[in-house]
């Protein structure tokens, strides 16, 4: 199992930046992906951008491309997520999850098999 941490979520004003950064420990070396994901309340959990570990491919939603930037430090095992020109419509929690079992992309969040507790990121208008 790998633990994840997130930090960085906060409150903003539309059109600002949050950074998020998303600190993997536990068996970490046998990620293939990271994920974000978010959470708004009463939707379901929706994916937001994800990384290979190794090579650093990405991909990300429609909804955000464009406007956040995915990353990673091998050597700190952290994923970031830099979210720019935020809109109020990205408030949620957002989550990072791993996912050890497959080499290929997934925006299923069932599929990925370690999550961290969350954190909240708050846009007003």
């Amino acid at each position: 199992q790998v633990q994840l941490v997130e930090s960085g979520g906060g409150l903003v004003q539309a059109g600002g930046s949050l950074r998020l950064s998303c600190a993997a420990s536990g068996r970490s070396f046998s990620t293939n992906t990271m994920g974000w994901f978010r959470q708004a309340p009463g939707k379901e959990r929706e994916f937001v951008a994800a990384i290979y570990w190794s090579g650093g491919r990405t991909m990300y939603s429609d909804s955000v491309r464009g406007r956040f930037t995915i990353s990673r430090d091998n050597a700190k095992n952290t994923a970031y997520l830099q979210m720019s020109s935020l809109k109020p419509e990205d408030t949620a929690v957002y989550y990072c999850a791993a996912d050890s079992a497959r080499t290929y992309f997934t925006q299923v969040p069932k599929l990925y098999d370690s999550w961290g507790q969350g954190t909240q990121v708050t846009v007003s208008s």
